[in-house]
C-alpha cells in the first residue's frame, strides 16, 4: 500500500504545540485516522469503532479516562459525546498543549458538543480527499490567491498533468490511490455507508432511495445555482426536506454551497447560493458518467472541469487552516464570475474554462467590478482564466491565464 503525505500535517504538528486539543472533521474514508496515526509516535489510538471502548466511554467516562491516561488519539468521537466534559476536566487540570487528537466524520453534532465543552481549548481543522498537490506529492502549500508573487513560486514548483479527465473520474479518496480499488464498488459502498451511518443518525429517512435520489439530484446540479423546489419535485419531497438534507450534506463534507458576492455597489446581484460537490468521482458515480472518456466529451464536461477546479481551491485554504473565502458573482442581467477570492482587502475575479485556446474575451464580466467597486472600499487583484492550455499566459496587464497544474 502506498503512502501519500498529507499537506495539512505541518498545520497539524503546529497547532499540537498551541492547543491541548485539534480536532479534525471531515467526510468518511477521507484519510482523518491516518494523517493523527502518521504524527506522533507518543499517542496511543483508540477508535470508537470498537464496541467495548465506546460502551465505556458513554457509560462511564471518568472510569474511561482513568483507564486511558496520557497523550490520546479518539477517532469517531462524534459517538461518545458523554467524553467532552471529562475532556475539558482533563484539559483544564493538566494545562498542557498536544494532550488530545479527536477526529470524526458527524460534523454537526460534534461542533455541538466542542462549541459547548471545549472552546477556547481545541484548534479545529476540516480534512478533504486528497488534492492534485498530494496526488502529485508537491511540495507547495500556498493557498489559491493569484498574486504575482503566488504565480511566480507555484511556477517553480509546477508538475505537468498526464491526464485530468482520468483524476477528476477517480476523485479525490485516498483509497482509490494507496491501492487498487474497484471504483463503482467502493463508491457504492461509500454511499450506503454514509447514508446508513451518519444521515440516519442526524435525522429520520425513511426511505433510503429517497435519499439516494436527492443526492443524485444535486450531483447532477453540481456548479449550478441551487433551486430547492426543482430539486424537491424531482426526488418527491418538501422543500423543507431538501434544505434539511443540504445542510446535512454541507456539513459532512460532501458538497459546498458558494454563496454569491454582496456588495450595496452590485445592485443587481442575486443571492442565490451556487452548490458544488467536493468529491468529482463521487460526483461521477452518482451521475453514473462512468469513465473519464466519457467525462471529457460529453455535455458536462464543463461542469466537472468547474467542481474540479473550485475543489482545488477549497482545499488549498483548508489545507491552510483557512475557511475559504470564495463567492460567485451573477446579476439578474446573466452577467456572471465564476469566482471571487477575496482576500487581504483584494478582489480576484476568476474564470474557469475548460478551453486549451484562452482568450481575454473570457474574462469581459470582470470589468463589472471595476466599474461598480470604489478602490478606497476594495481593491481588484489579477484577474484569472484556468484553463487547459499547458502554460502560463498573460493577455493583459491585469489579466493572466493559469494552467490548472498552478492551482
Amino acid at each position: 500500500m502506498s503512502f501519500y503525505k498529507r499537506q495539512m500535517s505541518l498545520l497539524l504538528k503546529t497547532l499540537i504545540k498551541q492547543f491541548p486539543a485539534v480536532l479534525i472533521t471531515g467526510p468518511r474514508q477521507v484519510g482523518k485516522s491516518t494523517l493523527l496515526q502518521h504524527i506522533n509516535e507518543d499517542y496511543q489510538y483508540i477508535s470508537f469503532d470498537d464496541p467495548v471502548l465506546l460502551a465505556q466511554a458513554q457509560n462511564d467516562p471518568t472510569l474511561f479516562m482513568l483507564n486511558h491516561s496520557g497523550k490520546l488519539i479518539l477517532d469517531e468521537v462524534q459517538y461518545a459525546p458523554e467524553l467532552f466534559s471529562s475532556l475539558k476536566l482533563a484539559i483544564d487540570k493538566q494545562k498542557q498543549n498536544g494532550l488530545y487528537l479527536l477526529s470524526g466524520s458527524q460534523a454537526f453534532q460534534l461542533m455541538q458538543n466542542v462549541s459547548e465543552t471545549l472552546a477556547g481549548r481545541i484548534a479545529i481543522l476540516k480534512l478533504q480527499g486528497f488534492s492534485l498537490r498530494e496526488i502529485q506529492q508537491s511540495d507547495f502549500h500556498s493557498p489559491f490567491v493569484p498574486t504575482t508573487e503566488y504565480i511566480v513560486r507555484r511556477e517553480k514548483a509546477v508538475k505537468p498533468i498526464e491526464n485530468i479527465w482520468k483524476i477528476i473520474h477517480q476523485g479525490y479518496m485516498p483509497r482509490l490511490y494507496e491501492q487498487e480499488t474497484n471504483w463503482d464498488i467502493y463508491y457504492a459502498s461509500y454511499v450506503s455507508t454514509y447514508i446508513e451511518r451518519d444521515v440516519r443518525a442526524l435525522t429520520n429517512v425513511s426511505n433510503i432511495s429517497d435519499f439516494t435520489r436527492f443526492m443524485v439530484a444535486i450531483a447532477a446540479r453540481s456548479g449550478e445555482l441551487l433551486n430547492y423546489s426543482n430539486v424537491a419535485q424531482e426526488v418527491g419531497v418538501s422543500v423543507d426536506t431538501v434544505k434539511r438534507w443540504t445542510t446535512i450534506l454541507e456539513t459532512s463534507g460532501i458538497i459546498y454551497l458558494l454563496r454569491p458576492y454582496y456588495n450595496n455597489h452590485l445592485k443587481r446581484a442575486i443571492k442565490t447560493p451556487k452548490v458544488y460537490m467536493l468529491d468529482t468521482g463521487l460526483m461521477a458515480w452518482l451521475t453514473k458518467w462512468l469513465t473519464p472518456e466519457t467525462i471529457s466529451q460529453g455535455a458536462k464536461s464543463g461542469q466537472f472541469f468547474e467542481t474540479f477546479v473550485v475543489s482545488e481551491i477549497i482545499k488549498s485554504f483548508y489545507n491552510n487552516g483557512i475557511e475559504p473565502p470564495i463567492y460567485f458573482y451573477r446579476d439578474t442581467n446573466q452577467k456572471e464570475i465564476d469566482l471571487l477570492i477575496e482576500y487581504d482587502r483584494t478582489l480576484y475575479p476568476v474564470e474557469i474554462k475548460t478551453s486549451a485556446s484562452p482568450d481575454k474575451k473570457m474574462a469581459k464580466t470582470f470589468g463589472i467590478l471595476k466599474d461598480n467597486l470604489p478602490e478606497a472600499e476594495i481593491q481588484i487583484g489579477t484577474g484569472v482564466i484556468i484553463n487547459q492550455y499547458p502554460q502560463r499566459l498573460w493577455l493583459a496587464e491585469d489579466l493572466v491565464a493559469l494552467p490548472i497544474s498552478m492551482l
